[in-house]
C-alpha cells in the first residue's frame, strides 16, 4: 500500500490564486503542497498570454503584503486613471472617474504573466512550501479527519484541508461533488497589444458596439491592449489575418479614434464562459479563484475576486491555526463561504445582466441600452458607486 504524505494544506492549481494562497498560508507556519500539471520551468517563466489584469487598490495592497507587488517590474505596471463606457455608434461616453470614487486612479493594469512570475518568485525559498510540478490530481477520498488526494503517478497526499484553485473548469470541484452554474456566452474573446497614434490618457474604454464588444486597456506609452468579443467563427477569420491587415481592421473597428494602429504582439483567443460554484466549501475542502467564481471580463473583477477569496480563506484558516483549532473544520470554512458569496453574488448577477442588456441588438434592445446609459450618465450617485467598487 502506498504511503500517503501528511500535509496541512494541499492546493491543486498553481495559477496566481493558488500561488498567492500558498504564500499567505505559509506565513502562518502551515505546511503547504501545490499540485500543478505544468512543469516548474513554465511556472517560473510563464509566457505572455495576452491578458492584462486590472487590479484594484485592495488587490494591490494584498499583493504588497504577500511580497508579490515589489517583484513586478515597474515598466510593466500601467496606470488606469478613468474609464469610458460607449454604446453603439455614440461618441459621447459615460465617464467613470477615479475622483468620483475618492482616488487619483481606478487601479493599475499588469500583464497576467508578470503576476504569475512574481507570485512564483515570492514563494522561492520559503519554508513549508512544496511544489509537485508536472503532477495531476485524479482522485479524492474525503474522511472525517483528513482527505486523501490521489495523483496520476500513484502518489498519495493526506491533508487536513484541500483547496481547488484549478480554473473555472475545475476537476477538483467536480471530484468533490460540487456543481456549478455555467453560462456559455456563445462568444470568444481575442486579446492583443496595439500601438496607436493618439494619446489614450490612461483611460480605459468599454464599447458595446452593435454586433461586437470592444475594450481598450491603456498601457504605458502609446500602446494599449485591445479586447474584441465576437462569435467564434468571426474571431477565427480575424486570427487568420497578418499583422498589418489585423491592425488596419482593428483601427476601423475603433473608428480610428486613436489614429492609425500597429500590431505590437501576439494575439490570443479565449472562450467566454461564466461560472459560479453552488458551494465554495465543504468538510476539509474549499474553492478559490476561478474555481469558485469565473467572471465575464466586462467589469474587470475576475482576478480581484480571486484575490479576495485568497484573503478571506487564508484569514479563516490562519485564525483557526493560531487557536490550535482544526483548519479543515466546516465551521471555519462556512465563514469563508458566507463572506465570499456575499461579496461575489451581486457582482456576478449584475455583470451577467449588463452583458445581456448591452449585447442585445434588437431595436427595442438598442433603445433600452441607450436609455439606460443616458440615465446612468446623469446619475452622479450611481457613477460614484461604480467608481468606489472599482477602486
Amino acid at each position: 500500500m502506498t504511503h500517503a504524505a501528511e500535509k496541512d494544506v494541499v492546493i491543486v492549481g498553481a495559477g496566481p490564486a493558488g500561488l498567492c494562497l500558498a504564500r499567505a498560508l505559509s506565513a502562518g507556519g502551515l505546511s503547504v503542497t501545490l499540485v500543478e500539471q505544468q512543469p516548474a520551468a513554465s511556472l517560473a517563466d510563464p509566457g505572455f498570454d495576452g491578458r492584462e489584469i486590472a487590479l484594484s487598490h485592495e488587490s494591490r495592497q494584498l499583493l504588497e503584503e504577500l511580497g508579490v507587488w515589489p517583484l513586478i517590474p515597474d515598466a510593466e505596471i500601467s496606470l488606469l486613471r478613468d474609464a469610458h463606457v460607449f454604446n453603439g455608434s455614440s461618441h459621447h461616453p459615460m465617464a467613470i472617474t477615479a475622483q468620483a470614487g475618492g482616488s487619483e486612479q481606478l487601479g493599475w493594469l499588469v500583464p497576467n504573466h508578470c503576476i504569475r512570475r512574481a507570485a512564483w518568485q515570492a514563494l522561492a525559498g520559503r519554508p513549508g512550501i512544496e511544489v509537485l510540478d508536472g503532477a495531476s490530481a485524479v482522485g479524492v477520498e474525503p474522511g472525517p479527519d483528513s482527505t486523501l488526494v490521489r495523483l496520476a503517478d500513484g502518489r498519495q497526499l493526506r491533508t487536513r484541508l484541500l483547496v481547488a484553485a484549478d480554473s473555472r473548469f475545475s476537476s477538483m470541484r467536480r471530484a468533490m461533488g460540487i456543481g456549478a452554474y455555467m453560462h456559455d456566452f456563445g462568444k470568444s474573446m481575442m486579446v492583443g497589444r496595439l500601438e496607436h497614434e493618439a494619446d489614450h490618457g490612461h483611460v480605459a474604454w468599454e464599447w458595446f458596439g452593435y454586433g461586437q464588444t470592444l475594450a481598450l486597456l491603456p498601457l504605458n506609452g502609446r500602446q494599449a491592449s485591445a479586447v474584441l468579443t465576437l462569435p467564434h467563427h468571426q474571431i477565427q477569420a480575424l486570427q487568420a489575418l497578418d499583422d498589418a491587415a489585423f491592425a488596419e481592421e482593428m483601427g476601423k473597428r475603433f473608428d480610428h479614434r486613436l489614429g492609425q494602429m500597429k500590431t505590437a504582439g501576439t494575439r490570443h483567443v479565449y472562450p467566454l464562459v461564466g461560472v459560479y460554484a453552488y458551494r465554495f466549501a465543504g468538510p476539509r475542502f474549499a474553492l478559490v479563484g476561478d474555481a469558485a467564481v469565473g467572471m465575464h471580463p466586462v467589469t474587470a473583477h475576475g482576478f480581484n475576486l480571486g484575490l479576495r477569496s485568497v484573503a478571506s480563506l487564508s484569514r479563516q484558516v490562519l485564525t483557526a491555526a493560531r487557536r490550535n483549532a482544526d483548519i479543515g473544520d466546516s465551521s471555519w470554512l462556512k465563514r469563508y463561504e458566507r463572506a465570499h458569496r456575499l461579496h461575489t453574488l451581486p457582482l456576478f448577477l449584475s455583470t451577467n445582466l449588463v452583458v445581456a442588456m448591452f449585447t442585445n441588438d434588437t431595436p427595442p434592445g438598442r433603445l433600452l441600452r441607450e436609455a439606460t446609459l443616458r440615465l446612468a450618465s446623469s446619475a452622479s450617485p450611481f457613477k460614484r458607486f461604480v467608481a468606489s467598487r472599482l477602486t
